[in-house]
């Protein structure tokens, strides 16, 4: 059974046996461990000025780098962060890893299309605009998900070799949601859900992720109908022991 194999069983809460399938959102110490610059560390400004050559010794590369970290780290997937952007950037990234590795290792990109929490510098603008201006939060949210939407159709018609998406928009600090349950359930949920049934219908997986104390809003991302939802800090031990029979059926969901 290949990794990938095994973490689509896992998805899909089949039995596998033997090591719990892992990954890395993103591994920035490859200078460290291999003595080459992270992919998305890199500067490509001049990326069109480079010849055909030099781009494809670039992106050969950066496929073999991801590669060489998922085997020395026991993942299962590879997490790709394309540099330079674009589909015929990330579908020939693509290409390279399935040409080295073949279908060893399942793949997953970026592909969260909601609001998250703002950065400090415009926090107490966001807050307002949430009352004020809804409106205008709802049509950038839209037009996320119908470019993102678009590129996962466009990477599903050129031979599906991304496998799935981790939804990456953190919702939460340490104690609580940014949003109020009533503020997810307006500006978050119907876009997640739209998304996440989408890339369902296109074959592809989808991995909820957010930082900080998601239990608050964790029942209405369960609805949403992800294969799965990551992480659960340590620091939760005791909160998620005192709740466990009211999640348990949560935590199950796929």
């Amino acid at each position: 059974m290949t990794n990938r194999e095994r973490f689509i069983r896992t998805l899909r809460c089949e039995k596998i046996g033997g090591q719990v399938p892992t990954f890395e959102l993103v591994f920035f110490l490859t200078m460290e461990a291999f003595g080459q610059v992270h992919p998305s560390h890199r500067y490509y400004a001049q990326w069109n000025q480079m010849s055909a050559g030099e781009k494809k010794l670039h992106m050969k590369n950066m496929a073999q780098l991801y590669i060489d970290t998922a085997q020395r780290y026991g993942h299962s997937a590879i997490f790709i962060h394309p540099n330079p952007e674009g589909f015929e950037n990330t579908q020939w990234l693509l290409e390279e890893i399935r040409d080295i590795s073949g279908n060893e290792y399942y793949i997953m990109m970026h592909g969260d299309t909601t609001q998250k929490i703002p950065g400090g510098n415009n926090m107490m603008e966001f807050s307002v605009r949430m009352y004020e201006e809804p409106e205008t939060l709802h049509e950038e949210s839209k037009k996320k998900m119908e470019r993102l939407l678009a590129l996962a159709e466009k990477l599903d018609s050129h031979g599906h070799l991304l496998d799935g998406f981790a939804l990456c928009s953190d919702y939460c600090f340490n104690v609580n949601p940014f949003f109020s349950p009533e503020q997810f359930d307006e500006f978050i949920v119907p876009y997640l859900k739209e998304t996440i049934a989408e890339y369902r219908r296109m074959g592809y997986y989808t991995i909820k992720h957010s930082d900080g104390n998601i239990l608050p809003v964790l029942k209405q991302i369960a609805a949403c109908n992800p294969h799965a939802i990551v992480p659960f800090p340590v620091s939760w031990t005791v909160k998620m022991k005192k709740k466990q029979k009211e999640t348990q059926d949560i935590l199950s969901y796929h």
